[in-house]
């Protein structure tokens, strides 16, 4: 026997409270935290690395010290962007997996437009529509949003 439909909903809710909170301490670690403090993120065995390549030199001078910061910096802030790509995905998963909001195309973020676009045909406006609202505020990609708009017309 299905759940009755005002329990449903609830739960449809409580997942969406989760991703959108989910969502919104990502973005507050990005913009209030990591880019503000223009913080970078390295791993021991970056620095490790790092220390070792400036020990085999055999002794380090000031320009090899100046090298060696400008190296850990340049290491971890190509690990802060890939943290950062990393948190951005997850935050758009948790709200695509969500009852409600979930897009009807599978792996969205990972398609062309071109490949979005083929697959509009199929789509009841519903979904239509929450493939632009998504789109638009994502990639903002001109090609699909007009191509969803040709497919609600």
């Amino acid at each position: 026997m299905p759940a009755p439909r005002s329990s449903r909903t609830g739960d449809r809710r409580t997942a969406t409270g989760v991703a959108d909170g989910l969502t919104s301490l990502a973005e507050q670690l990005i913009n209030r935290l990591i880019k503000p403090l223009d913080l970078v993120l390295l791993t021991r065995e970056r620095i490790q690395e790092t220390l070792d390549e400036a020990a085999e030199r055999g002794r380090v001078t000031r320009r090899d010290a100046n090298e060696l910061v400008g190296e850990l910096v340049r290491r971890g802030r190509d690990q802060t962007d890939e943290l950062l790509v990393q948190l951005g995905r997850a935050a758009g998963r948790a709200r695509r997996t969500v009852g409600g909001g979930a897009l009807a195309i599978e792996n969205y973020d990972e398609l062309t437009a071109s490949q979005v676009t083929k697959q509009l045909t199929s789509l009841k406006p519903a979904d239509l529509r929450r493939v632009r609202e998504y789109e638009a505020r994502h990639a903002n990609r001109k090609s699909v949003l007009e191509a969803v708009d040709r497919a609600l017309r």
